[in-house]
């Protein structure tokens, strides 16, 4: 599994071995059940996996004729991990871009953050071979957002594939914006991850049922939630 863009949240008790973690030693089975205060069965659980998800290393240390013991010390993505929590910066970011007074300015750096993010899921759903319709790689990315508790799942309207979101992905972040700008944030982002553009044709703020993006082709219109272009870059 890779390190560097992980499927789903970690556990609580993943995430208090990596805190326990964060001050860079390398520690072995012992030090870390005294830490947590379980045992080392648990531990050694927790280990395994995050092993798995590349946040740990785990170094054999020889000492005399004994059989050789373990330490572990945190991966830089492990630290990364490990840190504090996030929301609340990006909820003051998010005000933040939200109060520019120029709007082309904040309608620019809206969409690079949408690019990005799509980025951020396209490189996944590229990757897998089986990917090679626009309808498979919507279910793709269906199942990505749906690791990352969004709920989302594929239907259909007509012939036509459609992603259903049953739940805004930020519902506080969407609560600040009275211009909808979280709305034109996904429909970029998807447009981006799905490498075709879409538009949001059902829109649960509008009181339907979930959000629903559709494929765009020559015959549909952009919703009023769209932006020309979303711009490349890193």
């Amino acid at each position: 599994m890779s390190s560097t863009s992980l499927p789903y949240e970690l556990r609580s008790v993943d995430r208090e071995l990596l805190i326990a973690m964060r001050d860079g030693e390398a520690l072995g089975m012992g030090e870390l059940t005294e830490r947590l205060g379980v045992t080392a069965t648990a531990v050694r659980q927790r280990i395994e996996r995050l092993l798995e998800l590349g946040l740990i290393d785990r170094e054999k240390v020889v000492a005399g004729r004994g059989r050789p013991t373990y330490q572990y010390r945190l991966t830089v993505v492990g630290h990364r991990r490990a840190g504090a929590n996030s929301s609340e910066l990006a909820d003051a970011l998010w005000r933040e871009i939200l109060s520019m007074e120029d709007e082309s300015v904040r309608d620019r750096l809206l969409a690079s953050v949408a690019a990005r993010l799509g980025r951020q899921f396209a490189s996944q759903v590229s990757a897998d071979e089986e990917s090679s319709t626009f309808e498979s790689r919507m279910q793709k990315l269906s199942e990505m957002m749906a690791a990352r508790h969004m709920v989302a799942e594929v239907s259909h309207s007509g012939e036509l594939p459609v992603l259903d979101i049953g739940a805004c992905p930020f519902p506080s972040l969407t609560d600040a914006s009275e211009d909808r700008a979280m709305c034109r944030l996904e429909e970029q982002m998807i447009s981006e991850a799905l490498g075709q553009p879409v538009h949001l044709s059902s829109c649960r703020l509008d009181g339907d049922a979930c959000c629903q993006f559709s494929a765009v082709d020559a015959t549909n219109e952009l919703s009023p939630a769209s932006t020309p272009s979303v711009p490349s870059g890193n």
